[in-house]
This record gives structure tokens, C-alpha cells and sequence, in this order.
């Protein structure tokens, strides 16, 4: 899908015929053959620019060949109630134009949209860049917080019914996080990469970067630090709480077991004096005892407290 804005002041424009003016967002999302090249002829973009983002595995990295500047960065998806996952997406700067492409629909670029047009302009490229970069930062905190708020919930959860449901749901959030955490620095590393681009006077007809444009970008690597920091202290957290909870439904099981050993011990008693009872051999108080199966049942029972009060001293009831 191929979408086309420009801002007109305060406004955001969508173009629906291909245009080479300057100044135009080329918007790709899971882009067709035709889409990339149709969108390579209007900002002469490198091809395999365009398709970089379309490789789900592709790491975060910068490129610039002639006068084209290529930035891709891992951006925070939510597949699910505890599904978080990265996804490539691939920032292009042109002399004339900026292009995105991404394999889906995502929050970071809908942010962007004509209600708030107001906030950016498609025309100030490297300001639009970092404020998606920014935008991508500040997903990643969001979704953190709210892994940790889903955290607590399944802890409480844990906590009264003790089943292997909820420790499935924290690994899963445990895979989020190690998904976030790799993706996070090797953003981190673009974020440095752009620094150095930025301080480089033989690269300023690519990125152009002003007073507050820098302002911007440490707020990037401000927040993506932040991220990162949180990422590692919530899963540290996760990590001791999966394995407290896998402890203690393991102590909870060796409890059950103990308990259901010494009932066997318990029933064996009983179970032992009646066969011997029930025995064809001439016994004391036998079949032919007016009382003889009353006494066999009070001898049993008497046996069986006194067996359920050795185990209660040595702590096995």
C-alpha cells in the first residue's frame, strides 16, 4: 500500500496521483513490486533501500549512497494481551523527499496523521525523521510500563491458583522483553551512528540538522537509554519471579506428595490387620467372636491413630 502526504501549513495534504515535487512523505506498507518501483522513479531512491525494511530480520542500521540516506530502526509491536514483538522499518531521506517502509500498519507511523499535522512538517526531513525516532522511543516505554502493569496482574493470579497458565503468560512477556532489549540497543547504536552523521560537514547536503533539531535528537537517546534501563530492571524482575513461583509450585507438589505417602502408610494399616483376620486359621477374636469384627475395626483404628501421630511429630501430616 502506497500512500502519499505533504503538509500545506498547518495542514497534512494526501496526494492521490505520484507527484516529484519536493517536500512529499512517500508512505509504503507491505509495498507490491510496482508500489517500490513506482516510488524508486519519483525520489530516485536505491531500490534495495526500499526493500531493506521488507526482510522481518533486519537489524537497525544506517546507509548512504550518493544522496541517499537510509536509517533502519526496530520498532515496538503488540500482537496480543502478552505478544510484544520488534518490526524493521526503513526511513529513506532523498535530497527532495522522505519514504517509510514497513511490512505492516503500526502506531508509531498513525501517529502521524492530518489531526496532527500541527506537530510535524514532511517538508523539514531530518526534524520528521527524529520525531519518528522519538515516537518509536516512546512506544517502547509505553509498552514496558504496560508489561510490568500485566506482570502484577499475573502475579496476582499466581498467587491463588498457582497453574502453569500464568507462568506460560510470563514467558511470553519474558520473550518480549529480550526481543525489546536487543532491538533498544541496536537502536541505540543508530541513534550514535546519526550523532556522527550530523557532525559531519561533507554529509550536511544529506542531513541538514538544526539548533533544534539536536535538541531533538538527544531527547531520542535520552529516551531511548531510559528504555533500555527499564527493559533490563523489569526483566531482571520477571526472571526472579518466574523462578520464585516455579519454586514454590515445586515445593507445593513435594508437599502433596508427602501428604498422599503418609495416607498410603495410614490406609496400609488397617488393610494388613484384615487380611490377616480374614484369614481360614483359628485367631483370636475370629469370625466366630460374637464381637470379633468390632474389635478387629477398633485395633485397626487404634493402630492408625497412633501411625497419623508419629507422622504428625516428624512432620509428614
Amino acid at each position: 500500500m502506497l500512500c502519499m502526504y505533504k503538509s500545506d501549513g498547518d495542514t497534512l495534504l494526501e496526494l492521490t496521483t505520484t507527484s516529484c515535487e519536493k517536500g512529499i512523505w512517500f508512505n509504503l506498507i507491505n509495498p507490491s513490486v510496482e508500489e517500490l518501483c513506482l516510488v524508486a522513479t519519483a525520489t530516485n531512491a536505491p531500490m534495495d533501500f526500499l526493500r531493506a525494511a521488507l526482510d522481518e530480520e533486519e537489524r537497525s542500521r544506517t546507509e548512504i549512497e550518493d544522496d541517499c540516506l537510509l536509517v533502519i530502526t526496530n520498532i515496538s509491536v503488540m500482537r496480543g494481551l502478552d505478544t510484544y514483538d520488534t518490526l524493521p522499518l526503513a526511513i529513506i531521506l532523498t535530497p527532495d523527499h522522505i519514504v517509510t517502509v514497513c511490512l505492516e500498519n503500526n502506531r508509531v507511523l498513525g501517529d502521524f496523521n492530518p489531526s496532527t499535522a500541527k506537530t510535524f512538517n514532511t517538508i523539514k526531513k531530518t526534524r520528521f525523521l527524529f520525531q519518528i525516532l522519538y515516537k518509536s522511543a516512546s512506544y517502547y516505554l509505553m509498552y514496558v510500563k504496560q508489561i510490568n502493569r500485566r506482570i502484577d496482574e499475573i502475579e496476582r493470579q499466581l498467587r491463588r491458583s498457582m497453574k502453569n497458565r500464568e507462568l506460560f503468560q510470563l514467558l511470553e512477556l519474558q520473550k518480549g522483553f529480550t526481543f525489546f532489549s536487543a532491538s533498544l540497543r541496536a537502536n541505540g547504536i543508530v541513534l550514535e551512528r546519526l550523532l556522527r552523521i550530523r557532525m559531519n560537514t561533507q554529509l550536511q547536503h544529506i542531513i541538514k540538522v538544526y539548533e533544534e533539531d539536536e535538541d531533538l535528537l538527544e531527547d531520542v537517546i535520552i529516551e531511548n537509554k531510559q528504555a533500555i534501563e527499564m527493559v533490563e530492571m523489569y526483566s531482571h524482575v520477571l526472571t526472579g519471579m518466574m523462578d520464585t513461583f516455579a519454586s514454590v509450585i515445586s515445593n507445593n507438589l513435594n508437599m502433596v506428595m508427602k501428604f498422599l505417602a503418609s495416607m498410603t502408610i495410614l490406609l496400609a494399616i488397617p488393610t494388613m490387620i484384615s487380611s490377616f483376620f480374614g484369614m481360614n486359621l483359628v485367631i483370636p477374636f475370629g469370625a466366630e467372636h460374637p464381637l470379633g469384627f468390632w474389635y478387629v475395626v477398633l485395633f485397626s483404628f487404634a493402630l492408625a491413630i497412633i501411625g497419623a501421630y508419629g507422622l504428625w511429630k516428624k512432620g509428614m501430616l
